[in-house]
Order: C-alpha cells, then sequence, then structure tokens
C-alpha cells in the first residue's frame, strides 16, 4: 500500500480540512476533481451563516440540531435530529446561482452536500418521513440506508448523496466496488466523499484499493469528523467497532447522465450469493421507520419486502450487542473449547 503524499490526502482526519467556518470543507480544487463538495457547519446558539451556492446545487442536511433555511424566496424549518444515529433528517435542497440563510436557535451541526451543476433546479424541502429506508446486505454485512438523494429518489442536477449506518462489528460497503469507469447500463463515473461519525468516540476502518496502476490505495482508520475522498478504486469495507455503531454520509457527482453504477470487485462479488441464507441483523432498523430489503444482487430491480420485526419479536435496543455468534464453536466437543 502506498504511502505517498498524494495517497496520505485521501483520508483526511478531523480538522486537517477545516476552514472557517467550517469544521470540514471540501471542494473539487482541494480534492482535485471537478465536481463533489462537502462542508460541516456548526453553529452555536443563535448561529446564522450565509451560504452562497455559485455554480453548485446543495442540500442542506442536519447532523445534529435544527435550522432554518432562507433562500430563492422560500423559507424551510428543518426539525433535525438528536444525532446521525438516532432518526431519519428533514432536509432542504438549495439551488445554484442563490443565497442561503442557515440559522439554528440552539445551535447544531449541518452538512451542507454540494455538486457543481448545469441546471438550475427549484428550492424544495425534503420531509423525513418521505426519505426511503432501505436494509441492504445480510448477517454481519447488513446496514441501513437512508436515500434521501439517491439518483432515484429525489431529484438533483448532478448531486447524490446518502447516508448510512453500520451496527458495531459489521461491514458496510461490501463487496468492494467501483464507480470510475464508463460503461453504459453497467458503471457510472462518480467522484465520492465519505464522511464518517462513530458513535461514543469509537474507531472504524476503511479500505480503498486500487483498480488500475497508481491508483487510490488506503487504509484509513476512521473517527468522527473525518473524510475519505475517493476520485477512482475498489472501495470497502467500511468496518464498525464492536460495540459502536459507525455513520457515513457518501457525497457523489460525475460528468454523465446521474445515476449510480456500480461494478463489484470480482474477489468478492460471491458475498452477495450468501445474503439470501441470512437474516438481516436484528438490531436494523435503528429506529422505528418501515425499511425494505435489497434483494441479493446489485442493480437488479428486486421485489422489496418489509423486513421489520414482527411486532413482539425481539429486537435489542440501539447500542445493544448482539447475541453471541450461532456459528461458535466451530467443533462438537465442548471439553475443547478454551
Amino acid at each position: 500500500m502506498t504511502t505517498s503524499d498524494e495517497q496520505r490526502g485521501r483520508h483526511l482526519k478531523a480538522g486537517r480540512a477545516s476552514r472557517a467556518p467550517y469544521a470540514l470543507d471540501i471542494d473539487p480544487e482541494r480534492a482535485g476533481w471537478e465536481r463533489s463538495s462537502l462542508r460541516v457547519l456548526e453553529l452555536e446558539p443563535g448561529g446564522v451563516h450565509t451560504l452562497v451556492t455559485g455554480e453548485s446545487e446543495w442540500i442542506v442536511l442536519p447532523l445534529s440540531g435544527a435550522c432554518t433555511v432562507r433562500t430563492a424566496g422560500e423559507i424551510f424549518e428543518l426539525l433535525g435530529r438528536k444525532d446521525v444515529f438516532g432518526a431519519v433528517t428533514d432536509f432542504a435542497y438549495v439551488p445554484r446561482d442563490a443565497r442561503a440563510q442557515i440559522a439554528s436557535g440552539a445551535g447544531g451541526r449541518f452538512a451542507l452536500a454540494g455538486a457543481k451543476c448545469e441546471r438550475r433546479l427549484p428550492a424544495r424541502y425534503g420531509p423525513a418521513p418521505e426519505v426511503p429506508v432501505e436494509l441492504r446486505g445480510a448477517g454481519t454485512c447488513s446496514r441501513e440506508v437512508h436515500n434521501f438523494a439517491a439518483a432515484d429518489t429525489f431529484e438533483c442536477d448532478r448531486l447524490i448523496a446518502v447516508e448510512v449506518l453500520t451496527p458495531g462489528a459489521n461491514w458496510s460497503s461490501y463487496p468492494p466496488h467501483k464507480h470510475d469507469e464508463h460503461r453504459p447500463g453497467e458503471e457510472s463515473v462518480l467522484e465520492e466523499i465519505y464522511y464518517f461519525e462513530v458513535e461514543d468516540g469509537g474507531l472504524g476502518y476503511h479500505r480503498v484499493s486500487p483498480s488500475r496502476p497508481g491508483g487510490t490505495d488506503v487504509l484509513a482508520e476512521v473517527a468522527t469528523g473525518d473524510a475519505v475522498l475517493i476520485p477512482d478504486g475498489w472501495h470497502g469495507p467500511s468496518i464498525a467497532p464492536p460495540g459502536r455503531t459507525m455513520y457515513y454520509l457518501n457525497v457523489m457527482a460525475g460528468p454523465g447522465e446521474r445515476e449510480w453504477l456500480i461494478r463489484d470487485h470480482p474477489d468478492h462479488r460471491w458475498i452477495r450469493d450468501t445474503w439470501p441464507d441470512q437474516p438481516v441483523d436484528p438490531r436494523l432498523p435503528l429506529h422505528d421507520r418501515p425499511a425494505h430489503h435489497e434483494g441479493p444482487a446489485h442493480g437488479d430491480d428486486p421485489t422489496h419486502g418489509d423486513h421489520r420485526p414482527a411486532h413482539g419479536d425481539h429486537r435489542p435496543a440501539h447500542g445493544d450487542r448482539p447475541t453471541p455468534d450461532d456459528r461458535l464453536p466451530y467443533h462438537d466437543d465442548p471439553e475443547d473449547a478454551p
């Protein structure tokens, strides 16, 4: 794995990419690409910030706290949430060539996900109840996805953005996949930012391996406030620590049609074939919203079913430890087990 300055620059530890008034400020110039941006705005109680959108479209997404967004003659009251681990949030879309005032009476932290674009779409409010919640994978690859600005759920010109919650000790963004070549109907070119938060100060890991000679090669120990830039390469897994839920926000944009088409790493795609025979992690969903489960083959149009536990079934509360792994011990003689 390379340790060049360029590769180390793909992992931005908390505070490394701050630029007042933002705790995190990634723009195309800093990332070395064309479109994708991400800022994290921290407002004190009573704080107000003016966002000048320029050539980019933006989504204001509360990470913690509530805010009011005034833009293009519209006023959006975002109810927000306590933190990223407990609820889906509402959000506001802000068009290019506009100004937006973001104000928070009690203070909070707000992600500003952006992408350079061509069309100027109207400012809009995204209600939390309308955000599709998906349970993806199965077993120890189970994760919860909030598709608030996925390519097929909310209209943007270029921007694609989703949230992923990975229960403790699970792997997500797995199998490793990529989107760095234009292959019609199979793969789209997308620059991607991962922004991480880990419950209760924990540490997780994220891997990006090269898809081409000299390509992105990163193994990052990630904590709250860290970001990983992915201009190319097979990315995944993202590994949550035992006992701590890991969150990441994915922000993507590319030069072609707005679509999320990925290719799995050929050495790892077999894992999808194991999912139909495994239950979804019983810790999911992490909240009471109905969720749908992705089929085993990515890119198909699976028949979605509601995988919430039936009324009366046990679902561990958020933060509970999973039950002991029923695959252990690997032998039949309990006297041989240490």
